[in-house]
């Protein structure tokens, strides 16, 4: 019987078969710089059956869907930690930013896996409630300065639209090692949240510059 016969018929041996799966295919999303292992490469690196990934997820999409659900849980995650509960709304919209970011460059194909289309269908992703849990967490900040009469009356909606397009696209040039200095300056990102902020938040609530 040749080894990968023997790999094949291996027994199913760990106690979370789903877990395995998982945090198999995350580690080798950090490792690999992208998505491009398959099934049968998840199972051999976590010692199961080739087979075996296949008892929790019918092929590779869904796993990537499930990653990237899983990239919006964190994300959700590291946004609430970066919130001081003393603070005022000002303070958390720029804790949530700097929060945002450091999270997509730390974690850059997961964040790429979590709006790319191998994740599934836009109105599959977006629409769920995990993947919506950060986008609400935002919306939540704007409304509670507006009631505090820190940030500008505006459709909060509309307000966290602009934020989420605003961070994401730096998040996505930061990544992709688009800020270059020469072009943009050494305090890129603290300049265009500072403009953000502007539009945001009124007269002295301003949150305090990081340059």
């Amino acid at each position: 019987m040749t080894s990968a016969e023997c790999a094949e018929q291996k027994p199913y041996h760990h106690g979370d078969l789903r877990r395995v799966v998982i945090d198999t295919a995350l580690d080798m999303l950090q490792e690999q710089k992208g998505w491009q292992f398959t099934l049968r490469e998840i199972a051999r690196r976590a010692s199961v059956s080739h087979s075996a990934p296949y008892r929790h997820f019918p092929d590779k999409a869904s796993l990537l869907h499930e990653l990237a659900l899983i990239g919006f849980d964190r994300l959700r995650d590291e946004l609430l930690a970066a919130l001081d509960p003393t603070l005022g709304a000002p303070i958390h919209l720029q804790a949530l930013a700097y929060a945002h970011l450091a999270f997509g460059t730390r974690n850059p194909d997961l964040y790429r896996l979590m709006f790319n289309a191998d994740a599934g269908e836009p109105s599959d992703i977006h629409l769920d409630p995990r993947t919506q849990a950060p986008f609400l967490l935002v919306i939540d900040v704007l409304e509670r300065g507006q009631r505090e009469g820190t940030i500008r009356r505006r459709s909060a909606l509309g307000q966290a639209t602009a934020c989420w397009a605003h961070l994401h696209g730096l998040t996505m040039l930061a990544i992709d090692g688009r800020l270059v200095p020469e072009k943009v300056g050494d305090h890129a990102i603290e300049d265009a949240l500072a403009t953000l902020f502007d539009g945001l938040v009124l007269g002295e609530s301003q949150p305090i510059s990081r340059n």
